[in-house]
């Protein structure tokens, strides 16, 4: 339970943090495109007021005769100009459209001044809180008494003979542009935060995806820890039966004691067996250490196993024989004691699995990379689904069976180990009731010398 606890924390953690740098990520993100947008439409408002402004000018200053006059023919152009000073002409075509029609949008105005700087008439729609004081800067940004924000555009006047009029501003109101970029405040700061929430839903699963594969490992370490103990607890239960009972007899005889002795001696020795392999494991995992590689013939470490269990495989009645497919000795860069425990352990596993009146032969050829060794049986055969996992430690196809052969389930474990070491493969073809064939595949080539066998060719 505490360690569910502990990986659902870690979990949790991983996704607050993934979730905190995409708030981070986005975040900035939707400033930038804040940003990216308001400077955008500003300078589309910029050229847009000067396109205005600019045609406005050129129309009106050649019309112009006398400095500070505004001449009657402006009034046609720009019908609800207001003189100052004077009445102002509230008639205005609407079906009548020219190119200045611009100006009569709600959100234009036009104002002129004299070269002193005096209001001289205002067109279109002129906000009445906006100040009048005249500003010959050509860009300006002005704000009323309402808190209305405007943007206007200065150009000089000249007459007809090129005197000093005085000066033309068109500005427009920022109404439209504000409101704009309050939208998209608002699209930005309503999405953000669904976005977080998908984010948060996604950093969640991602977070136990990634969790998956620690969480298999944990697994792993806990059912191989529990195995380990299981196996150790046996010898051990069966040892201290064995004490146990001679303590209980009142006398011993010679017999007695050495059956006794022998009993413990056999558990001892499954202990120790055991434990060597657990270590063997360990250091295979870790190669913390540098292993010894040397050239090792394959030939004899095949010929000197089918000799050494040759015993084993008469007293189960079982046929073992070896096919040395090569003409000239078969050579191979690696660790001469653990080449033999591999084979030694499939071999063995042959003989253990295969009924009596089967046979076992071990085959070794070679290709133009690789040196291949076959142990063929005819025993009883994996079923498909097990095939995965055979290579587990402690894994056990049959429970029954392999505690009747004394086996801890570690046999073929090593023999994996050892060939991932020597950067080989190791693949298994079963048929339930017709045998198996475990297939050894070591580089003839040494990744250390980048040479391969001498003499072999």
């Amino acid at each position: 339970m505490n360690q569910n606890k502990l990986f659902q924390q870690t979990r949790l953690h991983l996704a607050l943090w993934y979730a905190l740098v995409m708030a981070v990520i986005l975040s900035s993100c939707g400033f930038g495109i804040y940003r990216a947008i308001s400077h955008t439409h500003w300078m589309t408002l910029d050229r847009e007021l000067e396109s205005v402004a600019g045609t406005l000018h050129d129309t009106i200053e050649l019309k112009l005769q006398k400095p500070g006059q505004l001449e009657p023919v402006i009034q046609q152009l720009l019908p609800n100009i207001c003189v100052v000073g004077k009445n102002c002409i509230q008639e205005q075509s609407i079906s009548k459209r020219h190119i200045l029609s611009a100006i009569n949008q709600s959100n234009y105005y036009v104002r002129f001044y004299d070269n002193s700087g005096s209001l001289i008439a205002i067109a279109g729609s002129h906000p009445k809180e906006l100040p009048i004081v005249f500003n010959k800067e050509l860009w300006q940004t002005l704000k009323d008494s309402k808190g209305n924000f405007y943007h206007q555009i200065s150009f000089v006047l000249h007459t007809q003979e090129n005197r000093d009029w005085g000066y033309i501003q068109v500005g427009r109101s920022l109404a439209d542009y504000k409101s704009y970029l309050v939208a998209v405040k608002l699209t930005l700061a309503f999405g953000l935060p669904i976005v977080m929430g998908l984010v948060g839903v996604a950093s969640w699963l991602l977070a136990g995806l990634a969790m998956q594969p620690i969480y298999r490992s944990y697994r792993q370490v806990q059912q191989f820890t529990a195995d380990a103990a299981h196996e150790l607890r046996t010898p051990l239960a069966a040892t201290q039966a064995t004490v146990e009972s001679a303590l209980m007899m009142s006398h011993l005889d010679e017999t007695e004691a050495r059956e006794i002795l022998r009993t413990t001696q056999r558990q001892n020795q499954r202990l120790t067996t055991l434990v060597t392999d657990l270590l063997l494991l360990t250091r295979l995992d870790r190669q913390s250490v540098p292993m010894q590689r040397e050239i090792c013939c394959l030939d004899d470490i095949i010929n000197d196993l089918i000799e050494e269990f040759a015993a084993l495989a008469i007293a189960a009645d079982i046929t073992l024989t070896s096919s040395i497919r090569v003409s000239h000795p078969l050579n191979v860069i690696g660790n001469q004691d653990q080449l033999y425990r591999l084979f030694s352990n499939l071999i063995v596993n042959a003989i253990q699995y295969t009924p009596s009146g089967g046979k076992v032969t071990v085959c070794l050829d070679r290709s133009d990379y690789y040196a291949g060794i076959q142990v063929q049986d005819t025993g009883i055969g994996i079923p498909q689904p097990e095939l995965t996992r055979i290579f587990d430690r402690f894994y056990r196809v049959n429970s029954d069976r392999s505690r009747s052969t004394g086996g801890s389930g570690l046999g073929l474990a090593i023999a994996w180990a050892i060939v991932q070491a020597h950067h080989g493969s190791l693949d298994v073809q079963s048929e339930l009731g017709k045998g198996s064939t475990f297939t050894v595949k070591l580089p003839r080539q040494s990744w250390e010398m980048g040479k391969g066998d001498k003499g072999t060719r």
